[in-house]
């Protein structure tokens, strides 16, 4: 959004706004710029009189601010005198149908509004949904030798290259689950804050690209470099992709062929099948009755994109297509574990490695993390830093108080290193959750040692480590006396980190207790005073689903 100029803006009669929410209910980035100006005092009431808008929301329910940038923006827009013409929409990664569960009777009211309002000129007819439209590149191969994918440079917007220094495993051997340490040097100075995300744009592993490569017949050609030419100029590919690549490079670093496909994916992969009855499938699991189905063979079960591909045989994509069929392979965020003072020229990540069965019993692997698993020292890659959600005390002396369990720790870590750092840094606290202290107690040596120098007061939640299972939240209420007086009396603050589960509401719980018990607050006024808390910027939150 913030590309767009908000001059411009003023003169739109009609604007459909997207618009997702990151962290407490804050607006993404790329739409900070434009809500800053849309929250200026000084804009007249009237300002988009003349402006008809609607807004669809994309969130997560599992967040306590759902949806919240957008319920905002539909609400500042009217305040300031645009007319909503069709009413917001909220779609709900937890839907079992993703966000086409609300996408799709929003998308079919808005446009019997925008029909009415604006009825097509005679002659005209609307687009059907299994139109196929003109390829939006073309590709042109070149007369010049093959290009291997070591040989192909490769960054993005941001980016810096930095080499693996060193990769441990934070979890017992044996343990079920395996959680890495993994550092990363930089060959100048970087700069982030405690609380920042570092951005890395993951490979698909190798052997599947080949697999897939074989299954489409391109094998042969897949090291051949081809130009990509544009056009459609409404319907680019992202600036950074180079110009000229091959088939493996555009199926390792580019497009995403192991992740869950979208229902958009199945409308693309119906224009290229031969076989009537693959036809008639995949056009059924795209229709509003087939949305069950859908559901049950694609994304119940996990099936990737190349594994659709794989039992459809009859669909043969022509090359020019590939841009149009396969989704964009995105970038992944990590909250990084590590502060810039303490470790100069190199970020820190604690990053769980995702392999599970699927309910086929399909082994599956997470594609960034398999990637990291994949690298060897000194091997290099590419990393950007975005500000994150949570951000510590201005005042150094400020006391804090910080809920990281699991991998929820690594921004805690960065904290607790930045804030000793500082020697002014008087109080820290830590609530940490785990399974076993044998088994996955992240920086467990450090905690101790931190706390031996009477820097740090750790608290740990081992939950199966005694009959009755522990979790941080048990501790806050244990701890009653001090979370008040870090709260009240001290004006600490408070910092939650990790699965977006049962955990972040159990927490708020355990000091809305202690409020009350304590302080001697009503519920209703504990549940007040953390709301403001919140408001400003004493209760902090990154979670995730």
């Amino acid at each position: 959004m913030d590309a767009y100029d908000i001059a411009s803006l003023i003169e739109e009669p009609l604007v459909i706004f997207v618009c997702s929410t990151t962290g407490q209910g804050v607006e993404p980035r790329n739409m900070t710029k434009l809500w800053k100006t849309l929250l200026r005092a000084d804009l007249p009431a009237d300002l988009f009189d003349g402006m008809d808008f609607s807004v669809f929301g994309l969130g997560d329910s599992s967040y306590a601010r759902y949806n919240w940038a957008a319920k905002k923006l539909q609400r500042r827009l009217q305040s300031l005198g645009a007319r909503e013409i069709w009413e917001r929409g909220d779609a709900d990664d937890q839907h079992y149908l993703g966000l086409d569960g609300a996408l799709d009777p929003w998308i079919d009211g808005l446009f019997r509004v925008l029909l009415e309002m604006y009825p097509l000129p005679h002659g005209l007819e609307i687009v059907p949904k299994d139109y196929l439209y003109p390829a939006r590149v073309r590709v042109e191969y070149l007369d010049v030798p093959q290009l291997p994918l070591s040989e192909a440079p490769f960054s993005f917007p941001g980016s810096s290259s930095a080499q693996l220094l060193r990769m441990k495993r934070l979890t017992r051997p044996d343990w079920y689950q395996d959680v890495r340490h993994i550092e990363f040097e930089f060959d100048e100075a970087v700069s982030y804050s405690p609380g920042d995300i570092a951005v890395l744009h993951p490979e698909n592993d190798p052997e599947e690209v080949q697999r897939f490569l074989q299954r489409m017949g391109w094998s042969e050609t897949a090291d051949k470099p081809f130009r990509i030419v544009p056009e459609d100029q409404e319907r680019p590919l992202p600036e950074h992709w180079p110009e000229v690549m091959t088939l493996r490079i555009a199926f390792t670093r580019y497009l995403d062929i192991l992740g869950v496909p979208r229902r958009s994916f199945f409308e693309s992969l119906a224009n290229f099948t031969t076989e009537q009855m693959e036809t008639e499938k995949l056009r059924e699991f795209c229709s509003p009755e087939g949305q069950d189905d859908l559901y049950a063979y694609c994304h119940r079960v996990r099936r990737t994109t190349a594994e659709v591909i794989t039992e459809f045989r009859s669909v043969v994509i022509p090359q020019e297509y590939v841009f149009d069929v396969f989704p964009e392979l995105r970038p992944r965020e990590f909250s990084i574990a590590s502060s810039v003072k303490r470790h100069p020229k190199q970020v820190h990540l604690c990053v769980a490695i995702v392999q599970y069965k699927t309910k086929l019993k399909a082994p599956r692997k997470g594609v960034c993390t398999s990637w990291l698993t994949r690298l060897r020292e000194g091997d290099r890659v590419q990393i950007a830093f975005e500000s994150g959600t949570m951000h510590l005390p201005p005042v150094p002396s400020t006391p804090i108080i910080l809920v990281g369990p699991g991998t929820g720790v690594a921004p805690m870590r960065s904290f607790i290193e930045d804030r000793i750092y500082h020697e002014k840094s008087k109080e820290n606290i830590l609530y940490f959750g785990c399974r076993s202290l044998d088994a996955d107690c992240h920086y467990k040596d450090e905690w101790s040692a931190y706390q031996d120098k009477g820097q740090l007061v750790c608290r740990i939640a081992a939950s199966r480590d005694q009959p009755r299972k522990v979790y941080v939240q048990n501790l806050i209420v244990e701890d009653a006396a001090r979370i008040w007086k870090t709260v009240h009396e001290n004006k600490g603050y408070v910092l939650v980190s990790g699965s977006s589960n049962k955990m972040p509401l159990a927490v708020r719980q355990a000091v809305e207790d202690a409020l009350t018990g304590e302080g001697k607050l009503t519920a209703e006024d504990a549940k007040e005073y953390v709301k403001r808390m919140e408001m400003t910027g004493r209760w902090q939150e990154e979670c995730w689903s």
